[in-house]
């Protein structure tokens, strides 16, 4: 059970890393600044992301022992 529990946050912070890159590419392909609210969100979206894929391999690692 928790083997799918930290797969299944893998795959989510992922999921929001690629999401925030996206809002950012596009934030910036349709002229935005860096301070606007696409860029901002989108950064935020994605450091979330990786601190939840940084911490499921943390508790992953922390399982197998």
């Amino acid at each position: 059970m928790t083997r799918a529990y930290v797969s299944s946050q893998r795959v989510l912070g992922a999921l929001l890393c690629v999401v925030g890159l996206a809002m950012v590419v596009v934030t910036l392909a349709r002229g935005g600044g860096p301070l606007s609210l696409g860029v901002v969100a989108g950064v935020l979206f994605a450091a979330l992301g990786a601190a939840r894929v940084w911490l499921a391999r943390a508790l992953g690692s922390e399982d197998q022992r």
